[in-house]
């Protein structure tokens, strides 16, 4: 199996920045899509930023232009970089990887870190 762990998020006042990153561990075979997910209470849990094997990437249309999603490397292959936060930013942020692996090689499938919380107040 692969397993997630998100780290990065805190405490932050209003304008400033974070930095997301994505460790992935276990029997990954092929990465097809990374990105993050966020979920505010008592919203669902939605698309923030993705980024394609071939390196296109797509955000919300909330995030345009503050937030930059990018691949790092094997251990820790997907970051996010949040600047200009608003309060409205504040919820859990989930990394997704869609992936083969030695235990499901085909289909691709969803696997998900455990949340890093982002908190923007001042």
């Amino acid at each position: 199996q692969v397993n997630l762990v998100e780290s990065g998020g805190g405490l932050v006042q209003p304008g400033g920045s974070l930095r997301l990153s994505c460790a992935a561990s276990g029997s990954i075979l092929t990465i097809y899509n990374m990105g993050w997910f966020r979920q505010a209470p008592g919203k669902e849990r939605e698309l923030v930023a993705e980024i394609t094997r071939d390196g296109g990437t797509r955000y919300a249309d909330s995030v345009k232009g503050r937030f930059t999603i990018s691949r790092d490397n094997a251990k820790a292959p997907v970051l996010l970089q949040m600047s200009s936060l608003k309060p409205e930013d504040t919820a859990v942020y989930y990394c997704n990887l869609r992936a083969t692996s030695r235990q499901t090689t085909w289909p691709p499938i969803d696997y998900w870190g455990q949340g890093t919380q982002v908190t923007v107040s001042s």
